[in-house]
């Protein structure tokens, strides 16, 4: 069934980890957040079954070196600023990558930098290149970036009378695909979004306003997974309107 994450609560969850000479805070939305900023050997021992999910605050100045990650992945870019290899990744930015496909520098700036991680399966920790190359299954490597997303603020928010849909990703073949739907207050969501059996499972992200659930109201950051072959529960938008990204893995490949 979905896994419905405040972030009210998830904020109260964090963890320093060491990467790179500097500490970095992760916050756990989903699953389990990772022990440690790099591959340990053994560590796939560690796997819960879970899908993975936090937020990273990487501190002002600091580098992620280049890397890979066995799962695929989503990475939201939700404050301060930075680059990912050569691009920048202001708010809202929204980057994708197949497993074992490399990607970085993540590099933050004067701000620092904040961004989802958000996982279709457990991962045992970052392996950084060209050190961890032997360990990178080749074939299939696969990225996708979209910079510099807008939110509303409120008023454009609160002044809106029907829900939009702006393509962050088109679809493609095997389910991959990124959607923003901007709602006004008190507007039903769900009927619009995409069938999660098409890709392999989902994560719906509160980029603005809020969300309603379960007799209350998610705030912004709050997260939803979706498994694969399994329908959103309810979505409608709170008091304030909504900026809700929808991102839908691919299907997991054929064994």
């Amino acid at each position: 069934m979905p896994i419905v994450t405040s972030a009210t609560d998830a904020l109260k969850k964090q963890r320093q980890v060491h990467v790179n000479g500097r500490e970095y805070t992760l916050s756990e939305f989903v699953g389990a957040m990772p022990l440690r900023g790099h591959y340990q050997e053994g560590n796939e021992t560690n796997d819960n079954g879970m899908p993975q999910g936090f937020l990273v605050t990487q501190p002002p100045g600091s580098v992620t070196p280049a890397h890979f990650h066995e799962p695929n992945q989503f990475q939201v870019f939700v404050d301060g600023s930075g680059r990912i290899g050569a691009r920048p990744a202001p708010p809202l930015s929204v980057q994708y990558a197949n497993g074992h496909t490399p990607y970085g520098p993540i590099a933050a700036g004067p701000e620092g930098l904040s961004y989802f991680t958000l996982r279709q399966q457990w991962d045992p920790g970052a392996k950084y290149v060209p050190a961890a190359l032997a360990k990178m299954r080749k074939g299939g490597q696969r990225t996708r970036m979209v910079s510099g997303l807008g939110v509303a603020d409120a008023a454009a928010r609160k002044s809106r009378t029907s829900v939009t849909i702006d393509t962050v990703f088109e679809p493609e073949a095997d389910g991959l695909a990124a959607y923003m739907y901007r709602a006004g207050p008190n507007q039903c969501v769900k009927s619009r979004l995409p069938d999660a059996r098409e890709g392999g499972g989902q994560y719906l992200l509160v980029a603005s306003g809020t969300l309603k659930h379960g007799g209350s109201e998610l705030p912004k950051w709050s997260t939803i997974f979706v498994p694969q072959r399994e329908c959103p529960p309810a979505i409608e938008s709170g008091a304030e309107g909504l900026d809700l990204l929808v991102l839908q893995f691919p299907q997991p490949a054929a064994k």
